[in-house]
């Protein structure tokens, strides 16, 4: 409810006098920025290009001085979204500012606005009315909260301001019946239209999300989220949190987020700059793995494939191209290579002692316990190092021994000449020839022993992982040893056939990534440059759980946040149909799942159309639930030429930006048909349409046809499904999938043209 008269006029004087703070605070700032800039660029010409610590340290304190004032230049439009009035215990009761950045006075340290990742913000979001607690680093405060007041700020000016009621909102459905609060700064949020980037929701959390974002960080956790639900936005609002809580052990070149596309990568490319947060390092599996690998071949990715089963009419042909996939995405197909790697092991591990001179340095029996067994969680050549790193501590002690040895031999002959032959220049003589020739023997012993020891770890090389998945797929005794009877020989042959004609044509099918990966992880270990404190993977149904066991690989302390929507997998024949098999594959323990089940995104009647298809799938998903906003039915037209279909598409068009909305979307089932609307609409309509590609990487969301497979994660104000026909979208689980998914972009207005017979997709009765 918005807020009493004086309330206002007490905020609006409040909002003036924190802005004024700030503008003070940046000329303050502006000031010493400058001092450093100018001292800085003096001591450059001074030194001309030589390396100087007093330069360095100048240049690290001028980028903090910068970093923050661009923080409070940045606040000054919008210094502040809350408020909270909390009295601590045995203390005055406090009025607190919450803000996407923490504002403090430079002078004495007076924080005028609190940050929204702190300990105490959480109460902004989570806490309830009377008696209430936080989590602070010494320990839990406790107090009671009295007040929690949201500000709609726009262009410096506060426009409203809404308390909340005496218990938590309670957000409700239309068929929900009785009096209930509607969180209306909310719904006024939502109801704006969308820009080209997602955007930060600081001011917009709700409790759910915020539980989700302060989640502690040595965790795998998992986030089951409808449509809608901001499970991307929640993601990258808990890396910027983990970045605050944990801001003296984790930066963000630590940090890795894995998107399913480039058009996604640019999508949410401001999120966290807009937070504050830089050096993120952001990529698709496919980019990563290319790096990992050091290999610059074609990548046939996972759209292509998509693409292909899409379109292809032959049958058998596709069936085996998702028994292909399925089986490479499969924990099966782990434990083959895994079986293939001891293999290697065994086969590496047929080695002698370590001799010099027929002395033995080290044993075999030793060598192959240390191999096999005591650093058998060590990659392959990585345990050789660590084996010649340890024998090495060990070398000088060993020959001595042997030196001992030669020694002790010696004196043996020495005695019995002594014993033998009566003194006198003959017996010294031979002494001297015995001793002369102890002496060569030592030193040449030292320096053999040493050779010896270089040469023998020379000769047992690292193992090169170039060419082994090749061997493993191309070899008839792996197949009998490993897959025969789990897989049928024409699936292997199709599998390895397929490799082989890749290999030839410098390409390699997305599909064998994760098996190139594992395999040199096992055998060369990690690079650190590649080993992440922190994993954000979105869209996580669409990748496998073998391609899930790569990703724990490189996360420390197995740190993840895993988000996806088993309702929108559209890559089925490889990805999770269900996260209690991922759990159990592949985490096993140390991880966390948490539902989302409340979309936002939509208005109610766009999402309880969209759920009518969720319902028709088999992977038994409540239905998301729509929050707050109505709207206009989802529209469905029949249209008999696409001249009829561009025509209504152009009053379509005037309407949206009437009602000052501009992002439309044509989706198309495929690239396809995509480029058929856009020759269609290139004739008939009077607006310019841009054709989405796969290999886009700038996102303008003006007017554009995109295939429906690469709308997943995108939103639109209006969606327009093209030809939703009995032909287009007919009874099975992909069609269920990329339905779903195109029918839950629309934030605002949807509707669907069918020529012909519409889907039963479409006009079901559940």
């Amino acid at each position: 409810m918005s807020i009493k008269d004086e309330d206002m006029v007490f905020e609006v004087q409040h909002l003036e006098e924190t802005k004024s703070w700030i503008q003070n605070q940046i000329e303050n700032i502006s000031m010493d920025d400058k001092k450093l800039k100018s001292g800085i660029d003096n001591l450059r010409k001074q030194l001309k290009g030589k390396y100087n610590e007093e330069l360095e340290t100048k240049e690290k304190l001028y980028n903090i001085t910068h970093q923050n004032l661009e923080k409070y230049m940045e606040s000054f439009e919008q210094p502040y979204f809350g408020r909270i009035n909390f009295r601590e215990y045995k203390r005055d009761e406090e009025s607190f500012y919450i803000g996407k950045f923490g504002l403090g006075d430079i002078r004495d340290g007076d924080e005028k606005v609190i940050d929204w990742r702190s300990p105490l913000a959480d109460l902004y979001y989570s806490g309830t009315f009377g008696d209430a607690f936080y989590r602070a680093p010494m320990g839990i405060v406790s107090g009671k909260l009295s007040l929690k007041r949201k500000f709609l700020i726009r262009n410096s000016e506060l426009k409203d301001a809404f308390d909340d009621g005496i218990n938590d909102i309670m957000l409700r459905s239309s068929d929900e019946k009785g009096n209930s609060l509607t969180d209306e700064f909310l719904k006024i949020n939502l109801e704006e239209s969308i820009s080209t980037k997602l955007k930060d929701v600081v001011a917009t959390i709700q409790k759910e999300q915020n539980d989700i974002i302060r989640t502690e960080k040595n965790i795998s956790l998992i986030v089951q989220g409808s449509a809608g639900s901001g499970k991307t936005t929640v993601a990258l609002h808990r890396l910027a949190y983990l970045l605050y809580k944990y801001k003296d052990k984790l930066e963000g070149k630590n940090i890795l987020v894995i998107a399913p596309n480039e058009l996604f990568l640019d999508y949410i490319s401001e999120v966290l700059p807009d937070l504050g947060v830089s050096d993120v390092k952001q990529s698709t599996f496919e980019q990563i793995s290319m790096n990992i690998l050091g290999i610059k071949n074609k990548i046939l990715t996972k759209d292509k494939k998509l693409s292909y089963l899409v379109e292809e009419s032959d049958i058998e042909n596709k069936s085996l191209v998702i028994k292909s996939s399925s089986l490479k995405g499969s924990i099966l197909y782990k434990s083959f290579l895994d079986g293939y790697i001891k293999y290697m092991e065994e086969q590496d591990s047929n080695i002698d002692d370590i001799k010099v001179d027929n002395y033995i340095m080290f044993k075999q029996d030793e060598i192959k316990r240390l191999y096999l067994k005591d650093m058998i969680n060590f990659p392959i050549n990585r345990r050789k190092d660590e084996i010649k790193r340890y024998f090495k501590l060990k070398i000088d002690d060993k020959i001595k021994f042997i030196m001992d040895k030669v020694d002790f031999s010696y004196a043996y002959l020495v005695s019995r000449i002594k014993s033998a032959m009566e003194d006198g220049e003959e017996r010294r003589k031979k002494l001297r020839e015995i001793y002369s020739e102890r002496d060569d023997k030592k030193k040449r012993v030292c320096i053999d022993a040493k050779k010896s020891f270089e040469v023998y770890f020379d000769t047992w090389k690292g193992v090169s992982t170039e060419s082994k998945y090749s061997d493993f797929l191309n070899s008839d005794y792996m197949f009998k040893k490993f897959v025969d009877g789990k897989v049928s020989k024409d699936a292997w042959n199709f599998i390895r056939d397929e490799f082989n004609k890749n290999a030839k044509e410098n390409i390699i099918d997305s599909d064998d990534l994760a098996s190139l990966l594992y395999l040199k992880f096992k055998i060369e270990g990690i690079s650190e440059k590649f080993k992440y404190k922190h994993i954000v993977i979105d869209e996580a149904q669409d990748y496998s759980e073998f391609q899930f066991s790569v990703f724990r690989e490189m996360a420390y302390n197995n740190s993840m946040t895993i988000v996806g929507d088993i309702g929108q997998e559209i890559y089925y024949y490889k990805g999770i149909s269900n996260w209690e098999s991922l759990t159990e594959n592949v985490f096993k323990e140390n991880f966390k799942y948490v539902g989302l089940s409340k979309s936002y995104r939509s208005t109610i009647e766009i999402m309880e159309f969209a759920n009518r298809v969720l319902k028709l799938q088999k992977n038994n998903l409540k239905p998301a639930v729509p929050i707050l906003r109505h709207g206009e039915k989802p529209e469905i037209f029949k249209f008999k030429t696409n001249r009829d279909f561009a025509q209504r598409l152009d009053e379509i068009v005037f309407k949206v930006k009437h009602n000052n909305k501009k992002s439309i979307a044509v989706i198309g089932r495929n690239y396809k048909q995509c480029k058929k609307i856009k020759d269609y609409l290139r004739k008939y309509s009077n607006y310019d349409w841009r054709l989405i590609k796969e290999n886009d990487k700038n996102l303008e969301l003006d007017c554009i046809i995109i295939p429906s497979y690469m709308t997943k994660g995108l939103e639109f104000d209006c969606s327009v499904i093209y030809n939703c026909n009995e032909e287009n979208y007919v009874n099975n689980e992909l069609d269920k999938k990329i339905l779903y998914v195109a029918l839950t972009r629309a934030l605002h207005f949807e509707f669907i043209f069918y020529s012909g017979n519409i889907s039963n997709l479409i006009m079901n009765d559940k």
